[in-house]
């Protein structure tokens, strides 16, 4: 995706390089909010488990031996860290953990580049992958050749999805929209795909399906909308604007309608239209596109734009619920992984971009979903065995001190008989 969409959390770093903290971050607290009852758990029973080493350096009080005040400082921190934590869930946080009957529907999937986990991304073959695994959507992106003819590409060069290298040699550096389509139809889109296996899903393609992936070439918009149409399912893709110097550098947002509405058989309203560039223009020739935004702008501002979706990163929204007051769906992208699609499900999202159809269409209810009910019983039968367990090997180092000591006194009183 291009940088006006590829995270709305990028405007708090635009000028620096603290782009990465920032995105760890909001990483971290998301993954934090879905596992947030088991991460609880996970944090007392380690505590437990150190319980071991710290009783064992105090357990000396058992038998009158005199501790250091180093040790009683971290013995005290120790406890100190563990009844935090055992007070921890007062304060915490999940959208998964909820009442019964409260669930929404789980969010629609919409195919990033198709299915690349299964083919080749933004080719015919990738989409109707996407199709037979389920997708409700689809997801691309559009770039115009040097004679107009919108074709999907995702980067800008030509270099990591074709053959480009074998076929023009000199040019594997030259931007995608300054080959012609007579050109671009001469390379292949699938080949690099068995070769670098970029999700290690190849070996599970059998023999016909491999050399349909060789046969794959780059696909025009024109023919993902019809295929889109065909099957009747939803579009959004980014549109790169062309390079200085090319034909349609200022007619770029036109001539992209012109095949949405001359030369394709997709509706309007299929089409999730997320370029912000000459917004007010598009709604005007056509305001039957849903008009979709990648930007994580105010509601007013959304509203005065007609926007009916917004298309955003995951790793940065929590509250879903604003938009859906003012009737504005949400899309997450890129969400892949069965734990993070739980937690856009619990937490009301509406679709979700992905590059795993095959895999989320299986899950049939959120990860990690329980009740408060069920959360608070496991929150305080955590806390009483932790409490059990900690106590239970004080008192066996206190054993172990008492039986060492009691072995040094009859040692002793064995040497005074002797003498």
């Amino acid at each position: 995706m291009p940088p006006h969409t590829e995270s709305h959390c990028s405007f708090l770093s635009s000028f620096t390089s603290s782009t990465v903290p920032v995105m760890h971050l909001c990483v971290s607290i998301f993954v934090e909010q879905v596992t947030a009852p088991f991460l609880h758990v996970g944090g007392v029973s380690l505590m437990t488990l150190l319980s071991w080493f710290y009783t064992h350096s105090l357990s000396s009080v058992c038998v009158c031996v005199c501790v250091s005040v180093r040790q009683v400082a971290i013995f005290s921190l120790f406890l100190a860290v563990l009844f935090a934590l055992y007070l921890v869930p007062l304060g915490m946080y999940s959208p998964c953990i909820k009442e019964k009957g409260t669930l929404g529907p789980a969010p629609t999937l919409i195919g990033h580049r198709g299915a690349p986990m299964l083919a080749p991304e933004n080719t015919q073959m990738s989409f109707e992958k996407a199709v037979d695994a389920g997708g409700e959507g689809l997801e691309t992106d559009v770039t115009i050749s040097y004679d107009g003819v919108p074709f999907l590409m995702h980067d800008s060069t030509l270099r990591r999805t074709t053959n480009v290298h074998e076929v023009f040699p000199n040019r594997t550096d030259t931007p995608a929209a300054m080959f012609t389509w007579d050109e671009l139809e001469m390379l292949s889109a699938g080949s690099w795909f068995l070769q670098r296996d970029p999700f290690s899903t190849a070996s599970s393609l059998d023999v016909d399906e491999k050399v349909r992936v060789q046969n794959q070439t780059v696909p025009t918009l024109k023919e993902f909308l019809n295929l889109a149409a065909q099957h009747e399912r939803l579009v959004i893709f980014d549109l790169r604007r062309p390079p200085r110097g090319h034909p349609y550098r200022d007619t770029w947002i036109t001539r992209t309608l012109e095949v949405i509405h001359n030369e394709s058989s997709i509706n309007s309203n299929q089409v999730l239209w997320l370029p912000a560039d000459q917004r007010s223009l598009v709604q005007e020739l056509d305001p039957e596109l849903q008009q979709t935004s990648g930007d994580h702008a105010s509601l007013e501002q959304l509203q005065e734009e007609h926007i009916v979706r917004l298309n955003l990163h995951y790793n940065c929204v929590s509250d879903f619920r604003k938009y859906s007051s003012v009737n504005i769906s949400t899309n997450l992208y890129v969400v892949s992984q069965p734990w993070l699609y739980s937690l856009a499900w619990c937490a009301g999202v509406h679709s979700v971009t992905t590059n795993a159809l095959h895999i989320l269409k299986k899950l049939q209810r959120p990860m990690f979903l329980m009740t408060a009910d069920e959360y608070s019983l496991m929150w305080i039968l955590t806390d009483i065995l932790s409490a059990f367990l900690i106590t239970a090997v004080f008192i066996f180092h206190c054993k172990w001190y008492l039986n060492c000591a009691l072995k040094h006194v009859i040692h002793i009183l064995e040497q005074i008989i002797q003498q």
